[in-house]
């Protein structure tokens, strides 16, 4: 069963795609992702083979499996499947991220990177609606933390 983390944000569909469909804006949000070569460009690209950098040097093999230009894209990380997700609400969007693994992988993977990936849907949360302040207003703006957060598991 695939485990769900997300956090809503006041920034329209969008920006907050923008952020995690395009590689080049992945340390925006995600401070231990510093690059990605292969994926696509200038937002990922179905069936591209390519790697995360991770923390500055360590290279992760990922290939992308789906896309949906604007809502969705998945990847497959080892033996992870990750989808990313924008939709849209009325005051602004939810981002997701669901990891799905084999077996007791699942259960180690929400135990400890689960809380990692919670926290970091929180910040894309905040700094996608940053980031469209700053582009709303033309100068750089605070805005507050997200209006919610959560995490949970599917069938």
């Amino acid at each position: 069963m695939a485990r769900i983390y997300s956090a809503d944000s006041a920034a329209p569909v969008a920006e907050a795609w923008s952020l995690i469909a395009e590689p080049a804006r992945w340390p925006e949000w995600s401070p231990h992702v510093r690059g990605a070569w292969g994926l696509g460009s200038p937002e990922v690209e179905q069936g591209r083979t390519g790697a995360a950098r991770l923390l500055w040097t360590v290279p992760v093999p990922a290939r992308i499996t789906e896309k949906v230009d604007g809502s969705s894209w998945t990847w497959r990380v080892g033996p992870m499947t990750l989808v990313h997700a924008v939709l849209p609400l009325p005051d602004g969007c939810r981002i997701s991220t669901s990891i799905a693994a084999p077996g007791p992988l699942e259960g180690v993977l929400a135990a400890t990177y689960g809380p990692v990936v919670q926290a970091l849907m929180k910040r894309l949360a905040t700094v996608a609606a940053q980031s469209a302040a700053r582009s709303s207003s033309g100068v750089a703006t605070s805005t507050s933390a997200p209006a919610s957060s959560s995490s949970s598991r599917v069938p």
